[in-house]
């Protein structure tokens, strides 16, 4: 299954993927999946270093899925993440959406 590095940004705490060309961007559809085992280890790989150096915190691979060409977190919890606070919906980015 596709996946992505989530992280949080350590400077402000929002969440973040890692996105094309290595940058940590805030929307999951800006982003590409790895789409192999290896290449997940290497964007995991990419995230730690990026942890070391202190731009963000607990990077993990998550697992996506494409429904109508769009990137959706699989799990609740990632799902949750990738929108912001649940508390208010007008808020944060299921406001946008």
């Amino acid at each position: 299954m596709p996946q992505v590095v989530i992280a949080n940004r350590l400077r402000d705490g929002i969440v973040v993927f890692l996105g094309i060309d290595h940058n940590w961007v805030e929307v999951l559809q800006d982003c590409p999946p790895a789409d192999s085992s290896t290449a997940g280890e290497e964007l995991l790989r990419l995230g730690q270093q990026a942890e070391a150096n202190q731009e963000v915190v607990d990077p993990n691979l998550i697992e996506v899925n494409e429904r109508d060409g769009r990137l959706h977190a699989v799990k609740m919890r990632e799902a949750i993440r990738t929108k912001g606070p649940t508390v208010r919906d007008d808020l944060g980015k299921q406001a946008g959406n």
